[in-house]
């Protein structure tokens, strides 16, 4: 059955228990039914939202008891590859992280306790059920309206929700997965989020959570409850059955044992109890935000301001340790920046490109070809050529320079936000395509994967445009990667599965698993605070300075008045004089000091290049 369509209808008169991630803690689960029976609820009022089975020691018994109490049931990533004896548990963590390797172990162990029939069972089951309560329509799936294994939690940006919410078709959806309770209210279209009964919220107390729907004349009340449970037997039957001690220990510490899913804001909330509360949702009205928990607050700034006296001297840090240093191992990419101008103004570009900003002049092609004459006067190692702006295609000389470092031998990389200075040229691109396409990229600026959050950085109406500047060159053939940002809280691996709708929705062959043919670049902020390296940091980062730009990049700059270019020792700093190494290659050649936040924020800590 497609997310998008769904055949299950139930309608309530009465309030509805809402709860997610049993996660085989029958424990728990017994003790959510002996609370729904206290209160009233009988089992046609009672929805979960997936995840059944994973991390505790009781797969069947679990499944059992909830498959023969006769409440509503959706499909959840685990009922999902359990059902069809996938090899791992769809769960939607990254390939090698922390959460990735945990999951070998409880998933083996569930597989061994379920037979054929209830696997047959869990294949069966509804991925979407609708609930039509206090006259809206819900839509009650496991992690989002079209993919079963997205994390959507309180900070994932509203945009994203909303572009969820527009594919449900209905007033609001009723979610799971993500393990940590929520309700936001969005464009008066409601998330919810009740939590998980299976495992802790991440808050460092041993409760688990559901939800109560409650219909009135006048909206729906959506409270959110703690729930205590003997965690204690639950933990040992864990323990007994050789599972992974970490979720063991964390149904007593109320901590879960890796974050690796969790965006920036609910790593800092990681251990802040929560506290029962509710929302109303009136039938009319209704403001945006998160409304619960009530104790985040949305605008709460993440990161403080950068320390004056760090990234001062180039020799020291402010602690007085020796700074880090890189040398240049070999100059495999060269850059040019064509120009700092640009058709559009971004809200937080790298190097503050506008249709205004002209500190960087445009270079001429005869400038570029005295570089591309001392690399093959020097025998350097270079392979690759970049073109950055400001947008290379607004600088009119830039076929002129494509063509000759293609004619060279050269890989070519162009970084374009493939709007209207692009498109001028598609004459000449298809010839040259046609000529040397072989060689020659074309990165595609979409720093969000909705149209709202892109927008938001890039300005109003440049969507459509970008996207169709990117389609037209998916349709003709060209090598295309696209960089995007990952500046909203979201974590990479979030961020790859978006992309990876968006490209499917666009029949674009493009892998958004792949990082040379989808970039994301951190959140850059030479404002907030970050820290010093040192060279001792190499070591404890278990980072090489070999895979650092300055290690084997350059880029050529022509500041604005002056007589002739000069190399820059990175794509992120062409202002800073500290940085600027002469006028030839050979000139540019000595160690690099990470005297600048960039340094540290993008290179070292970000892990991130501008060539891949």
């Amino acid at each position: 059955m497609s997310p998008l369509i769904t055949s299950d209808v139930i309608t309530s008169g009465g309030p509805v228990l809402v709860f997610g991630g049993p996660y085989s803690n029958l424990e728990a689960t017994a003790a959510l039914f002996a609370e729904a029976k206290r209160r009233a609820i009988p089992p046609e009022r009672m929805i979960c939202t997936g995840d059944i089975v994973a991390y505790g020691a009781d797969a069947a018994a679990t499944l059992d008891l909830l498959r023969a109490s006769g409440i509503h049931l959706v499909m959840g990533n685990c009922e999902e590859s359990l059902g069809n004896s996938s090899e791992d548990c769809g769960c939607g963590y990254a390939e090698g992280s922390a959460c990735d390797r945990l999951a070998v172990t409880w998933y083996d162990h569930a597989s061994r306790m379920l037979d054929s029939d209830r696997r047959h069972f869990m294949a069966g089951l509804p991925r979407r059920i609708d609930l039509e309560i206090a006259g809206r329509r819900l839509a009650v799936i496991h992690g989002s309206v079209r993919q079963i294994n997205r994390f959507v939690f309180a900070s994932t940006p509203a945009a994203v929700k909303r572009e969820e919410l527009r594919a449900s078709g209905v007033d609001g959806v009723i979610a799971g997965h993500c393990g940590i309770p929520f309700t936001e209210i969005i464009d008066e279209r409601l998330w919810h989020n009740a939590g998980a009964i299976g495992m802790p919220a991440n808050d460092g107390t041993p409760k688990v959570w559901f939800s109560l729907l409650k219909p009135h004349p006048d909206g729906l009340s959506i409270e959110h409850h703690a729930l205590d449970y003997d965690h204690a037997t639950a933990a040992a039957k864990m323990r007994a059955a050789g599972l992974p001690e970490g979720y063991a220990a964390s149904l007593g510490s109320g901590l879960w044992p890796s974050c690796d899913v969790l965006p920036a804001r609910e790593l800092k909330e990681r251990g802040v109890g929560l506290t029962p509360g509710s929302v109303f949702w009136p039938s009319r009205g209704g403001r945006s935000g998160v409304l619960w928990p009530k104790q985040r607050p949305v605008d709460q700034p993440m990161t403080r301001p950068l320390d004056r006296v760090k990234f001062r001297d180039p020799e020291v840090t402010a602690k007085g340790e020796r700074r880090a240093s890189v040398a240049l191992q070999s100059l495999s990419t060269l850059w040019f920046n064509t120009g700092t101008l640009c058709n559009i103004t971004c809200e937080h570009c790298y190097i503050e490109s506008s249709p205004r900003n002209d500190r960087l002049a445009y270079l001429s092609a005869a400038e570029i070809g005295t570089y591309l004459d001392e690399i093959t006067e020097r025998g350097l190692p270079t392979e690759e050529i970049g073109f950055t702006g400001g947008e290379p295609f607004m600088n009119p000389e830039i076929m002129v320079m494509l063509e000759e470092c293609l004619a060279r031998g050269f890989r070519v990389l162009v970084l374009t936000n493939a709007m209207r200075p692009m498109r001028r040229f598609e004459r000449e691109l298809l010839a040259l395509k046609e000529r040397r396409g072989e060689r020659l990229t074309l990165r595609v600026s979409l720093d969000h994967y909705t149209a709202e959050l892109h927008e938001a950085e890039r300005g109003k109406d440049t969507w459509a445009p970008a996207i169709a500047g990117l389609s037209w060159l998916a349709r003709h053939g060209f090598h295309l990667a696209v960089a995007g940002r990952l500046q909203w809280g979201e974590p990479e691996n979030a961020m790859r599965q978006g992309f990876a709708r968006l490209f499917a929705e666009l029949g674009l062959s493009l892998d958004a698993a792949d990082r040379r043919r989808l970039v994301l670049f951190p959140e850059m902020d030479a404002s907030a605070d970050v820290p010093e390296i040192t060279q001792s940091c190499f070591d404890i980062l278990h980072v090489a300075p070999s895979s650092l730009m300055c290690a084997s990049q350059r880029m050529v700059v022509k500041r604005k008045g002056a007589a002739r270019p000069s190399v820059a020792a990175c794509t992120l700093l062409p202002y800073d004089e500290a940085f600027d190494l002469g006028p030839t290659l050979a000139a540019s050649a000595g160690p690099i000091k990470l005297n600048h936040p960039h340094c540290a924020k993008f290179c070292v800590l970000g892990g991130a290049s501008c060539s891949v």
